[in-house]
């Protein structure tokens, strides 16, 4: 077959980039990569989620990075699906002449600190056909010189001060400049398959690419299997879980926001930025949505991870960060990749995110509800943890009446935003029900007063009587997708009459269809960016989930599976929808899919007429 292979390859250079919502998500917890249903890896950082990426072909052309696996069917249909109750990803092409699997996974190893593998496995269920394969790595973003040479039977591909990485195959490889190729013939039954690692991984075996893919299928099944959800959406919210557990580091407990960085929330546009990283938030809303389905060791290893971040901001150190890296890392500086042409033309493409400089209070409220769920349904706190805790809390009495930036890292002026006042009764609310339910030490007065004041303070400053409804910022006239959280979090009842009417302003100014935009910009207040962004999948998912508190059940109901037709065929999630639905930003977002996950299973108990105990 290398006779095959000697000749020059395709070239790939000018193919078009695929699209964001044509791809699905394989990784073992440690780093991940996009395969698009032309059979592709278009984007994947190694060896973990926040290093530089190998393959960058989703930002640029495929010369920044790709590893196409793919039959010569130029008129196939082709599909994408997991296999069941997995992240184990198949693309099938299915021609009059010859059916064609590909599977991609990423085995789970036996060791946290052991280095990611790609595995991919070609099999032709019917027919024959030509398979071309092209691996081009590219170190570094696509900034370092990267040779590929042959080493036996394998291809390595190295660049200088990048690690060495390893591509071994059951087919003869050949070179085509710095990229490894093979083209050759299967026929019906036959299995071809490649794996890429670490140069001196021993584990870089193709030939044991079948022991991998029993082992992983396994891991994930049995993963899955656990969930406590029974409701009619059962397949969706898996799916949903799955994808967040892909986003959580088997290592440190930490849970990135999405895999991805540079993909815009504009076609073209400048709002592009990187969310390989912790946000408190993100991360505490996604512990939220594992509680919920019974995913206790997830919360358990994330509380574990906050507790290292607050014990790293002790009495004479900085305040808690909004963002860190997996590995505690809080300075982040962003940096422009201007060697990259960016997703549709979408620049600049940036590393790094400047958001950890801001303040933004909302984080004090996400992260102790998350910790008092984390004591209701997984671990006590510890003695130190509590500590923490309470310095933590105690430091929030001190500033809520701060501005910050709020919940959408606003880049224009700091002002008192309604979220944020919200998130920081939230934090002393749980504060007070964690520490009278574990019968710990607190300064109850203090945070009971401060509770009050904060409840006083929403009423008084963000609700607009001539208006008839709450606003964005003190000072302001306009509505924010935040406020659908004022009744999932317990502040105003879900029927009260001024919450309903509020609900009814943010429908008429910012819900399109189901889908949701965060705020809109105006001459009052601008967000400091230019350009505009789609509508938000996770305010679409909260709106579903207020409907159905509000009483309005059948519309939430239908509103919510109109939101799922616009998933992308995996039952994926970006950041973003635009005008027709279809996706935007960063890819699969963690917040998207967590409050998919909140909305069902809320409104499976309305639909199926279940009594609730207690609900604002």
């Amino acid at each position: 077959m290398a006779e095959h292979a000697q000749t020059p390859h395709n070239d790939s250079r000018h193919e078009a980039q695929n699209d964001i919502e044509n791809h699905g998500i394989i990784g073992d917890m440690r780093s991940a990569a996009l395969v698009a249903d032309t059979g592709s890896i278009d984007f994947c950082c190694w060896p973990d989620f926040d290093s530089p990426s190998i393959f960058s072909a989703l930002l640029d052309t495929p010369e920044a990075g790709i590893f196409q696996l793919s039959p010569i069917l130029p008129d196939a249909r082709r599909q994408q699906l997991y296999l069941p109750e997995t992240n184990v990803l198949m693309t099938r092409w299915i021609a009059k002449d010859a059916v064609v699997e590909v599977t991609d996974l990423m085995p789970i190893a036996d060791e946290v600190d052991d280095l990611p593998r790609l595995v991919r496995r070609i099999h032709v269920r019917h027919g024959t056909t030509r398979v071309r394969m092209l691996c081009r790595v590219r170190h570094d973003y696509s900034r370092a010189e990267t040779t590929a040479t042959l080493d036996g039977e394998d291809v390595i591909f190295q660049a200088q001060g990048q690690p060495a990485m390893r591509l071994s195959a059951t087919v003869e490889l050949a070179l085509d400049g710095h990229a490894a190729i093979a083209e050759f013939e299967m026929k019906q039954g036959e299995i071809v398959e490649f794996m890429l690692g670490g140069a001196d991984d021993e584990q870089v075996k193709a030939s044991q690419c079948d022991c991998d893919l029993k082992h992983t299928v396994g891991f994930w099944q049995h993963w899955s299997r656990h969930s406590n959800y029974r409701g009619r959406w059962r397949e969706t919210v898996n799916r949903s879980a799955l994808a967040l557990k892909l986003l959580t580091s088997r290592k440190h407990g930490g849970i990135v926001a999405a895999a991805t960085f540079g993909l815009p929330e504009e076609k073209g546009g400048e709002r592009n930025w990187d969310y390989r990283y912790t946000w408190i938030r993100d991360a505490s809303f996604t512990v939220y949505a594992f509680m919920r389905l019974g995913y206790t060791e997830e919360a358990n290893a994330f509380m574990h991870w906050v507790r290292e971040r607050m014990g790293d901001c002790c009495e004479d150190a900085n305040k808690l960060g909004i963002l860190y890296s997996l590995d505690g890392r809080e300075e982040l500086p962003e940096e422009n990749l201007t060697h990259l042409s960016g997703y549709g033309g979408a620049t600049p493409v940036r590393i790094g995110n400047e958001a950890y400089k801001q303040t933004q209070l909302d984080i004090y409220g996400e992260l102790l509800d998350a910790v008092y769920l984390a004591n209701k349904y997984g671990e006590a706190i510890s003695h130190e943890g509590w500590k923490h805790t309470t310095r933590l809390v105690n430091e929030l009495c001190e500033n809520w009446r701060n501005k910050d930036v709020g919940i959408w890292e606003m880049r224009g002026d700091d002002q008192h935003f309604l979220h944020s006042r919200l998130m920081c009764w939230v934090a002393l609310d749980r504060a007070l029900r964690l520490s009278l339910k574990r019968s710990l030490p607190a300064p109850f007065e203090r945070w009971t007063t401060e509770r009050q004041a904060i409840h006083d303070d929403i009423w008084e400053n963000f609700w607009d009587a001539d208006l008839g409804h709450f606003v964005q910022h003190k000072g302001s006239k306009n509505l924010d997708a935040s406020m659908l959280l004022m009744p999932l979090v317990r502040f105003v009842g879900a029927s009260d009459p001024k919450w309903l009417s509020t609900l009814e302003a943010i429908e008429r100014t910012l819900v399109r269809d189901g889908m949701v935009f965060r705020y809109r910009n105006d001459d009052s207040y601008h967000d400091g960016l230019d350009g505009e962004e789609g509508a938000f999948v996770a305010c679409s998912f909260w709106y579903v989930e207020c409907l159905a508190r509000a009483g309005r059940v059948e519309q939430a109901h239908l509103e919510f599976e109109q939101l799922l037709r616009y998933a992308n065929p995996l039952g994926l999630y970006a950041e973003e929808f635009d005008a027709h639905g279809h996706h935007l930003g960063n890819t699969p977002q963690a917040l998207s899919h967590l409050a998919l996950i909140s909305a069902a299973t809320f409104l499976d108990r309305k639909l199926e007429g279940s009594q609730t105990l207690w609900q604002p």
